[in-house]
């Protein structure tokens, strides 16, 4: 996991750095002026524009500026202030530092021509938080954060903005945030399976599908089996097992009503219970999934219409309270439509912490699907996985995701870790797939490349 620090993180960080601010500005410019370097291919004789504010950012690109200066390179610093949004002098590389992570308000920044720009600590203009930009905020191809990531990087509009980004290292403790992003080096969350273990060791149970919604249960059941379940038991209320479509996974009859007590009956051997796509939104399908979802003494996923028929977040949290101790966390997994439905409004454009306060209020960790995903526990800890890839915006994808997540609960890990890793396992096999025509039948095929390397 790599830190994730807010803005209120990073200035208690500064506030509580262990060398002199001026030592640190001369790091973040040596490292400004070094990403430089290799987007030029060197220095001597070449032309860069920095434009620099007045605060700790603009101190950070004047650092740079010398540091250019001192290696050949024919530098020009302009103030923020007097510049204007006109166009700039013409150069082979422009570096942004007129405003950090602090800056409120809107930006109009000046037009760099041609020239690729090098944005110090985040594209000028966008919020450090969100990630929402003015439409002449800065637009950068490489940003050096400085000590760690920065949620505005992450979401909104921040990945267009900031283009590649890299995170340098200059020696400022920023202690333990709240946020974290989750990369391929994650996988090693997932244990090694030992030699005598056998096909009930990560069992689970999927109830999805319905008459007319067959193929939400068998994404679901195949992506799962993809992530390392050895056995799955699936059924979907008004089928039989006859009526499901051939597969490893073994079909069980479920009533349209009542079908609760035939799951809970089983899960004495399972290890997570995934349960809502295709479901339906009867009423049948609302008594079985909130008695389901109290009484069942493993991990739970609630995906697509399980998030419907638990209702809104107060009955979330009464469903939820009637769990037994140790029963397992449950993990929500909504997408924008759904989260507003749960939350009686939009996530808006503070993402984070929308999906943190739905966590709080319902006791479910909350996985709030988007091109960033967050995962958010009660208590306010948040993985992101910056994984999704554009292609995953077909139907059945989300199907598929949640198999992932129960796959993961049943291998052991920890609701929020199990969420946020599956997430970015998701968007990792999508990246593998072919560019255009990608459906969602294709990703569970997928998953192995994506998992390469992963213990379980």
């Amino acid at each position: 996991m790599r830190p994730v620090v807010s803005v209120a993180e990073m200035q208690a960080a500064d506030a509580a750095a262990p060398v002199p601010v001026e030592v640190l500005v001369e790091r973040a410019g040596r490292a400004v002026g070094s990403a430089a370097l290799g987007l030029l291919g060197g220095a001597y004789g070449h032309r860069v524009t920095v434009v620099a504010g007045k605060g700790n950012n603009g101190a950070d690109g004047r650092a740079a500026a010398r540091f250019l200066a001192g290696r050949g390179a024919r530098v020009a610093v302009v103030d923020a202030r007097t510049i204007g949004s006109g166009l700039l002098p013409p150069c082979e590389l422009v570096i942004d530092a007129a405003y950090g992570t602090g800056f409120r308000g809107t930006y109009e920044a000046p037009d760099p021509g041609d020239a690729p720009v090098l944005a110090v600590d985040v594209p000028s203009g966008l919020n450090g938080d969100t990630g929402e930009a003015g439409e002449r905020s800065v637009r950068a191809g490489l940003t050096v954060s400085m000590a760690a990531w920065k949620p505005g990087l992450l979401l909104g509009e921040g990945p267009e903005r900031a283009g590649r980004v890299t995170v340098a290292d200059i020696g400022l403790p920023v202690g333990v945030p709240a946020a974290h992003l989750i990369g391929d080096e994650d996988l090693a969350w997932l244990p090694a399976r030992p030699r005598s273990t056998h096909k009930w060791a990560r069992a689970v149970w999927v109830v999805a599908g319905s008459p007319g919604m067959r193929g939400a249960s068998q994404l679901c059941a195949r992506a799962a089996q993809r992530a390392g379940v050895g056995m799955i038991h699936v059924g979907s209320p008004g089928l039989t097992a006859d009526e499901h479509v051939p597969g490893e996974a073994v079909a069980v009859d479920l009533a349209a009503d009542g079908w609760d007590v035939t799951v809970l009956d089983e899960l004495h051997r399972f290890h997570a219970v995934v349960i809502g796509p295709g479901l339906g939104r009867s009423d049948a399908v609302v008594r079985s999934t909130r008695r389901l979802v109290s009484a069942a003494a493993v991990p739970i996923v609630v995906d697509a219409d399980g998030l419907n028929a638990l209702g809104p977040a107060s009955q979330v949290a009464s469903v939820l309270a009637a769990r037994s101790p140790g029963a397992g966390p449950v993990v929500l997994t909504p997408h924008d439509g759904e989260f507003t439905r749960l939350a009686g409004q939009p996530p808006g454009s503070d993402r984070m912490a929308a999906a943190r306060h739905l966590a709080e209020v319902t006791g479910a960790v909350v996985l709030l699907k988007g091109p960033t995903t967050i995962v958010a526990a009660p208590g306010g800890t948040v993985l992101l996985a910056a994984a999704g890839d554009p292609r995953l915006a077909t139907a059945g994808t989300g199907d598929v995701l949640a198999g992932v997540v129960g796959a993961f609960l049943a291998a052991g890990l920890p609701g929020p870790r199990a969420a946020a890793l599956a997430a970015h396992v998701h968007g990792r096999a999508a990246a593998l797939g072919r560019p255009v025509g990608l459906v969602a039948g294709d990703l569970p095929d997928l998953l192995a490349g994506a998992l390469a390397g992963a213990g379980g």
